[in-house]
């Protein structure tokens, strides 16, 4: 799946690794295995190292004694074959419930604005209004990493952290100086920049996470499944509802409660995001309609689990990218 320079690494790639272990070794270290199984993963998601959580997710799910120990034991290689594609289904398994997002930027994404004369025009004109902040019509030659700054990854530039040759750039075309230029001098020297980043970018693609995640009703499907988690949840409701002196009902109460712990149930936040707050007046509009002869409990269990599903069955078929870093 892929959206602009993101593409979604949900674990179908890790399922495609050689699970075969090299075989002039008839015994097999943890610390090897995971070594291998590690190196093998990272290969089939474009060479970036997987994240510690997902690897330490991964791991927990089977091992019996603790990491040291683990890394520590040999194994024959026909167990160490077993644990290895254990490992490594257990891998694909978290990706798929936790995908991780990247920018693959080839310089394309670049090559189409620029083609596009009216379009890169308008973009230049833009960024330089909002760097022109006391409106004098001159910003300086250096705003122009500033203006990269902006465009970022969306518009097909890479951070300076991830592709420092950008700075080899800049100083080619002398915008690291103080001289002050007009907007068409800015746009001349922008689109300059942009044609030799794009060049770059062809030669060397830049690979980077991206801080989104996507929520696609995993997390909520696993919770369904979890009578425990919803009882504990609807425990909490009660006590809300008991504590609230605003007399709200039972569909509000539980709205506040989903809202507010979004990011650990594995809900869109809404926050700042008026698709997703549509997308929570759209579910609660439909659901507990008919009418119900229970108590407190048994009612906030019965919504719960009526909204949470709606939501899994939604996301699954839209799932929704945010930045939870906010």
């Amino acid at each position: 799946m892929t959206d602009g320079a993101l593409r979604v690494l949900d674990g179908m790639h890790i399922k495609a690794v050689d699970l075969s272990l090299p075989k002039p070794d008839d015994v097999f270290s943890g610390a090897q295995l995971l070594d291998i199984a590690d190196s093998r993963a990272s290969d089939s998601l474009f060479g970036l190292p997987l994240p510690e959580l997902i690897r330490a997710s991964a791991l927990l799910r089977i091992i019996t004694s603790d990491v040291d120990t683990f890394r520590s034991s040999e194994f024959t290689k026909d167990k160490a074959s077993r644990i290895f594609k254990d490992y490594i289904a257990a891998i694909a398994d978290e990706l798929k419930g936790d995908p991780l997002v990247v920018s693959i930027l080839d310089g394309n994404t670049l090559r189409l604005l620029l083609e596009d004369e009216d379009d890169f025009a308008m973009l230049a004109e833009d960024i330089f209004t909002d760097l022109d902040a006391e409106d004098k019509g001159k910003i300086s030659k250096s705003e122009i990493r500033n203006a990269l700054v902006q465009m970022g990854a969306e518009m097909g530039v890479p951070p300076f952290s991830e592709f420092p040759q950008l700075n080899d750039i800049l100083r080619k075309h002398g915008a690291d100086g103080e001289e002050q230029l007009g907007q068409a001098q800015f746009a001349q020297l922008l689109q300059a920049v942009l044609q030799d980043l794009a060049e770059e970018l062809s030669q060397k693609n830049v690979i980077f996470i991206r801080n989104i995640k996507i929520i696609n009703g995993s997390k909520l499907r696993q919770l369904l499944t979890n009578e425990k988690e919803l009882s504990s949840i609807a425990e909490k409701l009660v006590q809300e509802k008991q504590n609230s002196k605003s007399g709200s009902g039972n569909k509000e109460i539980l709205r506040s409660f989903l809202e507010r712990n979004a990011k650990e149930l594995g809900l869109p936040l809404s926050e700042a995001d008026e698709a997703v707050v549509l997308l929570y007046d759209d579910i609660f509009a439909d659901v507990g309609k008919e009418k119900h002869e229970e108590s407190d409990k048994d009612e906030l269990v019965r919504l719960l689990k009526e909204i949470l599903q709606k939501f899994a069955e939604r996301l699954e078929s839209s799932p929704v990218f945010q930045d939870f870093a906010v």
